[in-house]
């Protein structure tokens, strides 16, 4: 996330706070540090701000929480947690990858409510049980109220809130198809965060003034949730793709045995700049790379007497195969940094190269062709 910083680590995951966090944690500070000025004038002109203070810490530790409980039950799955960040709406766990299962998704999602929900209970609990100083009592009865805002907020099934990934594994359930239930979630998500916005605007009709916080809210929701529903359409037709239907056309894939002249005339020479080119044995199995700046070693003179053999070097190259859906191979380019993967075919046959460049064609050309009149 934009504007945040690490600032540690809980439990191996890595800790950041967004810049937007020191906003709320000012205002929630003097907010409710000036209310307890003005409802406990005995605790003097410091200690209110600083109890207001450790209330803000307490309601985002509330927060942390909350991500907390989203994350144990992810590590629980095997999935790797990233990355936890408070922001100017409160927290989010940045996961490795979705669950496998829609029954795994829903413990992950409704882990955090839960979380908060048994906070609420508990500060509730020792309001109500232990002999507490007025201001304090009346903290931890902030402390209880806000969690359970939290939970019920959370709850609002429309994604990115917890509500919409909840939704989400049921319509995933009921289809079988994780995209359809992303999708659906995130329509809804759209839709509630007009209706904020809405809740925002429409008092200006009647008396002039407008509610800021819920147009940011709906503002959020509709970001989000817009960013949510593209992106599963994207995976789902990934999804449908193998990694054979990405090879770029032309691949830089030339036998062992060509001569160097032979190699610049009819793979260089008025061709796509290659800087190095796959070299395949007489049965079109992997065995090495050239790169074309090692040709400079040997004068053209000598050309047709050196064969790409003699200056290619043995690479261990990582390859996909072939009937590879393209979603995981575009999921291992993003999470190794590649720009581009051999593709193997059957017996092990080079089959070309695929680029990122070349999967974005083919999405465009599906779009393209999908878009065109019957």
């Amino acid at each position: 996330m934009n504007g945040s910083f690490r600032v540690g680590s809980l439990f191996g995951i890595p800790f950041y706070l967004n810049a937007s966090w020191f906003l709320v944690l000012a205002l929630v500070t003097f907010s409710y540090g000036g209310a307890l000025a003005s409802q406990f004038p005995q605790l003097g002109v410091v200690l209110p701000w600083i109890l207001g203070l450790a209330a803000a810490l307490l309601l985002f530790s509330s927060v942390l929480a909350h991500e907390l409980g989203h994350s144990f039950v992810a590590q629980s799955q095997g999935i790797e947690v990233k990355s936890i960040t408070l922001f100017l709406f409160g927290g989010l766990a940045s996961l490795g990858r979705e669950s496998k299962t829609p029954g795994e998704a829903f413990w992950v999602a409704i882990a955090g409510p839960l979380v908060s929900l048994g906070l609420f209970g508990l500060f509730t609990a020792i309001v109500q049980t232990v002999p507490l100083s007025a201001p304090m009592a009346a903290i931890l009865g902030l402390l209880a109220s806000i969690n359970l805002i939290l939970a019920l907020f959370n709850l609002i099934p429309g994604l990115p809130l917890d509500g919409g990934n909840i939704l989400k594994s049921i319509v995933w359930k009921v289809t079988g198809n994780p995209y359809k239930g992303t999708v659906f979630a995130s329509r809804v998500g759209q839709v509630i965060g007009w209706l904020a916005i809405a809740s925002g605007v429409i008092p200006v009709l009647f008396n002039g003034g407008f509610n800021f916080w819920n147009i940011l809210i709906g503002w959020f929701l509709l970001q989000n949730a817009g960013t949510s529903a593209q992106s599963a359409q994207i995976q789902e037709k990934l999804d449908r793709l193998t990694a054979a239907d990405a090879v770029t056309p032309d691949s830089p894939v030339v036998p062992a045995n060509l001569s160097l002249r032979e190699f610049a005339n009819n793979y260089i020479i008025g061709r796509r700049n290659w800087r190095k080119y796959l070299v395949t044995d007489e049965n079109q199995q992997l065995i090495g790379a050239l790169s074309v700046d090692s040709m400079r070693q040997v004068p053209t003179s000598d050309w047709n007497d050196v064969q790409v053999s003699e200056l290619m070097e043995s690479v261990d190259l990582q390859t996909v195969e072939s009937n590879q859906s393209l979603l995981d191979v575009v999921t291992l380019l993003e999470s190794q940094k590649l720009s581009e993967l051999p593709v193997i075919g059957e017996n092990g046959i080079v089959l070309g190269l695929l680029e990122k460049s070349s999967v974005i064609r083919l999405l465009q050309n599906k779009n393209d062709s999908q878009a065109k009149p019957a």
